[in-house]
């Protein structure tokens, strides 16, 4: 999957207020503590514990709203997501080139989740803060991205990808990886497009039997393609 995903207003500005007075006032750990060996010498930031309830009550509003979201719901097609994670890089902290994990574990039980796509939620004004750019690589290069707060970014956890030095303020996000009912990232990129189209004509309010036929055809296709491709 080429595909990446600027999703805007996951959480407006008074709920992205509120999330940052509770993570302004957090607890915060040295962010290599849940590093990999390769990524060790790479990851200087901090986080939050993983068993920190306020990072879970936090996580839990997140895939709440995402789960409510048409436009993530219908670009990941999320069979299982990881609790997210949240970091905060400051005072020249970054996180060098790596790629995520293919298999990661749902902290405190077996469940193994594959990751197919990771996310990150920005809870910081691109304004608060110098550097900290979520760097991509993808099949046309490499993309820059520093987003409004409230506005997540996803794309495939197989692309090459670094935070680049935060110089000034700090940048506080919240991260984590889906495993999708489509493997495919080809596969999953083509049904998005199909379904926005749809959507698109949809929204346009197109009337007519032929339209409407139309509509209903590519509607069946749209779903006959994910009875062909999706996992349950």
């Amino acid at each position: 999957m080429s595909l990446i995903l600027p999703i805007k207003q996951v959480f407006t500005a008074d709920e992205v207020a509120t999330i940052r007075t509770h993570l302004d006032q957090a607890s915060w750990v040295d962010g290599s503590l849940t590093a990999g060996s390769r990524a060790l010498a790479a990851k200087r930031n901090q986080q939050l514990d993983e068993n920190d309830p306020l990072g879970q009550k936090l996580g839990d509003l997140i895939l709440g709203a995402l789960a409510k979201h048409p436009v993530f719901i219908s670009a990941a097609l999320p069979l299982k997501t990881l609790p997210p994670m949240f970091n905060r890089y400051r005072d020249g902290e970054t996180y060098g080139r790596h790629v995520d994990n293919a298999i990661r574990v749902v902290p405190g039980t077996a469940t193994r989740v594959r990751t197919d796509l990771s996310a990150t939620l920005f809870l910081s004004a691109a304004d608060e803060y110098d550097g900290g750019e979520l760097e991509i690589e993808g099949k046309y290069g490499s993309q820059s991205i520093k987003l409004d707060a409230g506005d997540l970014i996803l794309y495939p956890s197989t692309s090459l990808h670094r935070v680049t030095p935060v110089t000034r303020g700090a940048r506080v996000a919240a991260f984590f990886w889906i495993q999708s009912m489509v493997r495919s990232h080809e596969q999953r990129e083509m049904l998005f497009d199909l379904d926005t189209s749809i959507q698109s004509l949809t929204s346009a309010g197109i009337q007519g039997a032929v339209q409407d036929e139309d509509l209903n055809r590519l509607t069946a296709l749209y779903h006959r393609l994910i009875q062909q491709w999706a996992d349950t």
